[in-house]
């Protein structure tokens, strides 16, 4: 594959995913990741969504069940792949992935579990999010008492990592 090429899948979820964020506010929706999974053959697309309006409760099976018809429907206009796919529609849940500015802003606070692109040093991270700094366009996070800042271009997955122990730093809303 020539550098800077994107794998087909890549192509397909970042198709995905625009299409859905242009259709999602109408739903009062928020398109929290797409994924594509499976083989070319067979992919599944996995679509997390949650209420837009930050002050409701995480959505509930329900109401993932009412807005599965539309994400369908905006799936089979936009035509992703040449056969057939799954389409799974669920919750962020627990280990919710963050890839917007806004969610390392929103979820400052958290521990999270972060991989890089990187090709040399250190890719995997686990340490307490610290927020976004927009104007390096870097994500922050604390790990072992040292301070991070990574490039977003460079943040390859980034998600919340549940803790059992203790609760959550977080108000609840």
């Amino acid at each position: 594959m020539p550098e800077g090429a994107k794998a087909p899948q890549d192509a397909a979820r970042d198709k995905i995913l625009e299409a859905l964020e242009a259709k999602a506010p109408a739903h009062d929706v928020d398109v929290v990741d797409v994924e594509v999974v499976g083989t070319a053959k067979l992919p599944t697309v996995r679509v997390r969504i949650d209420h837009a309006d930050e002050s409701l409760a995480t959505i509930s099976l329900d109401e993932v069940t009412e807005q599965t018809a539309w994400i369908s429907e905006a799936l089979d206009e936009l035509d992703p792949f040449p056969g057939s796919f799954t389409l799974e529609v669920s919750s962020p849940g627990m280990s919710r992935p963050l890839r917007r500015p806004h969610d390392f802003e929103r979820f400052a606070g958290e521990d999270v579990q972060l991989s890089t692109t990187a090709t040399e040093g250190r890719r995997r991270y686990t340490g307490r999010l610290e927020g976004y700094d927009a104007g390096a366009s870097a994500v922050l996070l604390s790990v072992d008492g040292e301070s991070l800042s990574i490039p977003l271009d460079q943040v390859r997955s980034c998600k919340i990592k549940p803790n059992f122990d203790t609760p959550s730093t977080k108000k609840a809303k």
